[in-house]
């Protein structure tokens, strides 16, 4: 039990210093061993080669080695990206990346090269994508919403020109909706947080109407799930479109967060 618990007390330091980041990259392996060496001293020399990557499973972490070439004697190097649970896609897709702009044509001994770019599946447990616009946005008073849930931002956006802007009546929080129109609307500024698949129905239930998430077209083209307002919601609610963006209307409105 003493161990259980202080293994917890580790896991809870590691999470908060991990969740400042994306990821992190470590060795694989420190060294390469010989098999009569292994065979001589098998406890100590395995230990030594997962001295880089056990912890990752006793703190439930999400991790994938990446080959990265082979040292001056010939001998191959990996590395390996270690991330929060559930961020295994976004790893594997990352360690695509890496092991191409290495250089490594090649899998492993086979002598095979590599086949062709590969786009992991969506997972059970993987990630989803929602654009904010207002009290969500970073710094502002309903982020934390995302942030408990181990959301981390991905992008700050823009909409497709083609979305009214209101400042909604209530609050605080204040909150403003976005009306998609087929004229007169404008580029909206926002931002693209990503959280785990498991925390997305807990997150959209406690949105209040008349706001919803519906999927916002954005400036490149694409569309992204997002939060979207109902039309009837924007009578009498104060254009605001014109601003572009609910901070700019915050930072003309003293006190109003």
């Amino acid at each position: 039990y003493e161990y259980g618990y202080r293994l917890k007390a580790y896991k809870r330091q590691c999470d908060a210093t991990l969740g400042a980041v994306d990821c992190v990259l470590m060795p694989t392996a420190g060294t390469i061993y010989r098999i009569a060496e292994l065979e001589a001293d098998p406890i100590r020399l395995n230990s030594n080669l997962g001295y880089y990557t056990n912890f990752m499973n006793l703190l439930d972490y999400a991790a994938t080695a990446v080959p990265a070439g082979f040292q001056a004697d010939g001998l191959p190097f990996g590395v390996t990206l270690f991330a929060q649970r559930d961020q295994d896609g976004p790893l594997l897709r990352l360690a695509a990346r890496m092991q191409r702009a290495a250089a490594v044509d090649r899998a492993g001994a086979t002598g095979l090269p590599l086949p062709a770019a590969w786009t992991p599946p969506r997972l059970p447990s993987g990630q989803v994508r929602v654009a904010v616009c207002g009290a969500h946005l970073s710094g502002l008073p309903l982020n934390g919403q995302l942030t408990s849930r181990d959301a981390r931002l991905v992008a700050a956006v823009k909409s497709a020109p083609e979305y009214k802007f209101y400042a909604l009546p209530g609050g605080p929080p204040y909150r403003p909706g976005m009306v998609r129109v087929g004229e007169g609307g404008g580029a909206i500024e926002m931002e693209i947080w990503e959280l785990p698949a498991r925390e997305f129905g807990s997150f959209v239930a406690g949105i209040p109407a008349p706001l919803g998430i519906g999927m916002v077209k954005l400036a490149d083209g694409g569309w992204v799930q997002g939060f979207v307002c109902e039309a009837a919601a924007a009578a009498g609610a104060e254009d605001i479109t014109a601003l572009g963006g609910w901070r700019a209307y915050l930072a003309g409105r003293t006190g109003l967060t």
